[in-house]
């Protein structure tokens, strides 16, 4: 049996070079799956997306990441459990983000807490990690931001946007984030980020350079349903996971209209 990955753990990783894996997961069935092979268990509020059906994750809940962060947490006996802050449960100020981390923490039993923006969030990253919680940061396509950005749209084309991040980055670094998830960015510019900064990145649509990467695991997985349309060029589907299910599902339709389940094997006398 694999040991629990700690914080200690992940930096070790990064230090010796060694890529950092990350996976999202929202129930213990899943986790159980995906534990053995994932460093890094994120209880994201992307779950507003694939569990609750909505188009952004604006409306997603502290309730609900407590919620969804107790099986989480019971099922992963090797990941380190990270867990989102959702939107409005941090951003009016340290001490309510503190409270909200806090909240998870002890609820919950997650090992850190993930929020999205930069230099803004310097104070309150700082604020929750003197408390003794480890904070990993988000910058680039930061889906709480979804109205500001005009939509789900890649950030830091452009050589004054770029710069934003960059000094963002920097300033989550120094206010102790352990970690920062770069999303939606060119590939060059996230390379130059983490050849930059002395913590890991993790990188969603940010090439191959980063410290580590991390999937939706209902997108790696081929689970989502992306309603017709091609799936984001920042996923890869590793199974076609709706096709298998419902395969399985329709045999099982059928063998309970033909009377071919249950089979004798599967009753009692």
């Amino acid at each position: 049996m694999k040991t629990k990955v700690t914080l200690n753990e992940i930096m070790r990783c990064y230090a010796e070079g060694r890529k950092i894996v990350a996976s999202t997961a929202y129930d213990y069935t899943l986790t159980r799956i995906l534990d053995p092979h994932v460093d890094i268990i994120l209880v994201g509020d992307s779950l507003g997306n694939v569990i609750q059906g909505q188009e952004t994750t604006l409306s997603v809940t502290l309730d609900d990441v407590v919620y969804h962060s107790r099986p989480v947490v019971r099922g992963a006996q090797h990941a380190l459990v990270v867990a989102d802050l959702p939107f409005l449960s941090y951003q009016m100020g340290p001490k309510e983000a503190l409270a909200s981390s806090g909240r998870v923490v002890k609820e919950a039993g997650v090992a850190a807490v993930k929020l999205e923006g930069g230099r803004d969030y310097a104070d309150t990253v700082r604020f929750i990690v003197r408390a003794g919680i480890p904070v990993m940061g988000h910058l680039g396509l930061t889906p709480q931001f979804f109205h500001r950005m005009g939509g789900h749209r890649v950030q830091g084309r452009d050589a004054k946007s770029a710069q934003v991040i960059r000094e963002d980055a920097e300033a989550l670094q120094e206010s102790g984030a352990f970690a920062i998830v770069l999303e939606g960015i060119p590939s060059s510019l996230a390379a130059e980020i983490t050849e930059t900064l002395v913590i890991p990145t993790i990188g969603i649509g940010a090439g191959i350079n980063c410290s580590g990467q991390i999937l939706v695991s209902y997108d790696l997985l081929g689970l989502t349903d992306f309603a017709g349309r091609k799936a984001p060029r920042m996923v890869k589907e590793f199974l076609d996971g709706r096709s298998i299910m419902g395969e399985a599902i329709a045999e099982y339709a059928n063998d309970v209209r033909e009377s071919i389940f249950p089979a004798e094997e599967h009753s009692f006398s």
